[in-house]
């Protein structure tokens, strides 16, 4: 038989993937580099890895979501990234979904319940 608690956990790395994208888009109203991301977001209650940020981040650009700047003038080179204005509107409309996905899933779930 299967274990409730490991396939709980396995379902809940599913839906976290499918919510990064939004955790992220919402930190980066003003500039942030990658790894500045990490503590920020897991303060927050969004642990993501750094392996998993960073290609994400580089997907977001392609997209045209993200811009980035390299800032050379520290001892360490940094790439700084912030929301394009397409990524703006991108993430107020996935906002915007996610909330009505809110609304959908708790009519959902209390209807499962009973109406509790």
């Amino acid at each position: 038989m299967p274990d409730v608690n490991e396939t709980i956990n396995g379902l809940l790395g599913e839906l976290r993937r499918g919510t990064i994208v939004i955790g992220v888009l919402s930190q980066l109203t003003e500039p942030q580099y990658g790894y500045s991301l990490v503590p920020v977001l897991e303060e927050k209650g969004v642990a993501v890895d750094p392996g998993t940020l960073y290609p994400l981040l580089r997907r977001l650009e392609k997209q045209e979501l993200l811009e980035s700047k390299w800032d050379t003038n520290e001892a360490r080179p940094r790439k700084y990234y912030v929301l394009s204005p397409f990524g703006k509107e991108v993430y107020e409309g996935l906002c915007r979904e996610w909330r009505k996905l809110i609304v959908s899933m708790e009519a959902l779930t209390a209807e499962a319940k009973g109406g509790d």
